[in-house]
């Protein structure tokens, strides 16, 4: 959800507190928080909306590895269900052909329902293909504060339909599509996950990178590091202030999976998870909560919980060389789901 223009001096962790993870920060890290702190930018939350995009955009390639090669990049537009075209951006890291389908990762972005894009996601998504040797479909959905909620899921709902339908024109293996999203991204992939085991839809997997499930924000990681460590409690209010079309809509399990309206979605059935948290993230509590809501209701779940991390992290690999492993992992995930671990 986060943007990097915005920080305050990170608290050394502590284990009698509620919430703080047992490890320290990892040190390039705290190092990063330390410079954007003396940068002594504007937080993303003080800023008009239309300026904060902005920024997001501008700031999202700074700390993010270099954009990989690729054999195709294909920027197209998928029909929602109220005639908007919704841009998706395909990328096809070698050529694909009906005999020689690519499997492929659906992918949404991270940004809080409000900041981000396929642009501020390119090198990841980049990434992704190249080395899961897949497809990645990055999709655009729509924004708030113009598009409220629950326009994005819905996006996300008539991207997943269509997906299904084209994969093989696309060039991709329709018994092999995984969803995959970061942060707000997250919660829409966790949503599809349910969405398709309702239509009937079988991806392989729901690749959660430190993703929002819950309605409240009320979790002890929320109370300890609501200051400090990039995202704050301000700007996930902020966030959500702009893509909330009304408070009762906290409690719909599209928004908050985990708990809204007091048992969340009805995950069984739901297809295999790879969730990453972040131990110095306000969202870490609820990301395990969901991997343990997934598992009591039979789901196969890996949790990979990076302890020194901060939220956003997996878009910090040119400063941050831990980062590296952290990609590794989720590409090993995909690859198993896929059936091509090496």
């Amino acid at each position: 959800m986060s943007a990097v223009t915005s920080a305050s001096s990170a608290v050394p962790a502590s284990q009698s507190v509620a919430g703080m993870p047992a490890v320290p920060l990892d040190p390039q890290v705290a190092a990063l928080l330390d410079l954007i702190a003396r940068a002594k930018r504007p937080p993303i939350h003080v800023m008009d909306v239309e300026d904060a995009k902005i920024a997001y955009e501008k700031s999202a390639p700074i700390l993010d590895i270099s954009p990989l090669p690729m054999h195709a990049v294909d920027d197209l537009h998928v029909c929602a269900r109220d005639g908007h075209g919704i841009p998706v951006r395909l990328y096809a890291p070698r050529e694909a052909s009906w005999a020689d389908p690519l499997p492929m990762l659906v992918y949404f972005h991270g940004g809080g329902f409000t900041v981000g894009s396929v642009n501020s996601h390119d090198a990841l998504c980049r990434m992704q293909a190249a080395h899961a040797d897949c497809m990645v479909l990055s999709v655009d959905y729509r924004l708030g504060p113009q598009w409220r909620f629950p326009t994005a899921a819905n996006d996300a709902f008539d991207v997943l339909h269509w997906v299904f339908e084209e994969a093989a024109r696309l060039g991709a293996d329709p018994a092999r599509i995984a969803l995959g999203g970061d942060s707000a991204g997250g919660t829409l992939a966790t949503a599809c996950a349910v969405h398709a085991r309702d239509s009937g839809l079988a991806p392989v997997l729901q690749l959660l990178i430190y993703p929002g499930t819950c309605a409240r924000q009320d979790t002890p990681s929320h109370g300890a590091l609501a200051e400090g460590y990039l995202l704050t409690a301000d700007m996930i209010q902020w966030f959500f202030s702009h893509y909330l079309d009304q408070e009762s809509s906290r409690d719909d399990w599209r928004f908050a999976p985990l708990d809204g309206g007091g048992s969340g979605a009805d995950v069984r059935g739901c297809c295999p998870a790879w969730i990453a948290v972040a131990g110095y993230d306000p969202l870490h509590d609820e990301g395990v909560a969901y991997a343990d809501k997934l598992r009591a209701a039979g789901v196969t779940v890996t949790l990979a919980d990076y302890a020194g991390m901060i939220h956003d992290f997996f878009k910090m690999g040119r400063f941050v060389p831990a980062v590296a492993q952290a990609h590794a992992d989720a590409v090993a995930a995909l690859r198993t789901a896929f059936g091509t671990a090496q």
